[in-house]
């Protein structure tokens, strides 16, 4: 399914009621209600926002910057941060390590979104509590549940 037509049915599904909370029946919630996510490009925010909120049913916090999550993220107390690699001023892993200095979130798991081939960067994740990662372009359909299967393979192993 290519980024456009996932687009068309997130936007269907959304139209025809198909919430959060029926997309959750059955799907145990592992200790995974907000997601601070960060990420530059407008159009990924929103698209991940209606597929994190209204269909994973997640509480949702969009920052547009590395800065700005760095700077809004207590406010929020997020379980998961979900980051764009590479971003302006402030790529994720800057980000992410900005946020490891404060105390609270230390050990706050994290995921990272990207397009970039991520094999010569899979080194910088050891040690930094980083999950996993999802490919750009991704499925906003079944983003939720990537994130879950993601959470729940790694804080139970």
């Amino acid at each position: 399914m290519t980024w456009r037509q996932s687009t068309v049915t997130l936007c269907q599904r959304l139209r025809l009621g198909i919430t959060g909370s029926l997309a959750l029946r059955g799907v145990p919630m592992t200790g995974l209600n907000r997601i601070l996510h960060v990420e530059d490009d407008e159009d990924i925010l929103m698209i991940a926002r209606l597929a994190l909120a209204d269909l994973g049913g997640f509480e949702v916090m969009q920052c547009s910057s590395g800065a700005q999550a760095v700077n809004e993220a207590a406010s929020f107390a997020p379980d998961l941060f979900l980051l764009d690699y590479m971003m302006p001023e402030m790529n994720g892993m800057q980000t992410l390590k900005a946020l490891r200095e404060k105390p609270e979130f230390a050990t706050t798991p994290a995921i990272f979104m990207t397009a970039k081939a991520m094999d010569l960067v899979e080194a910088e994740f050891a040690g930094m509590g980083v999950l996993g990662r999802i490919t750009k372009p991704f499925d906003p359909v079944s983003l939720p549940a990537d994130i879950r299967r993601i959470w729940t393979q790694r804080t139970t192993t």
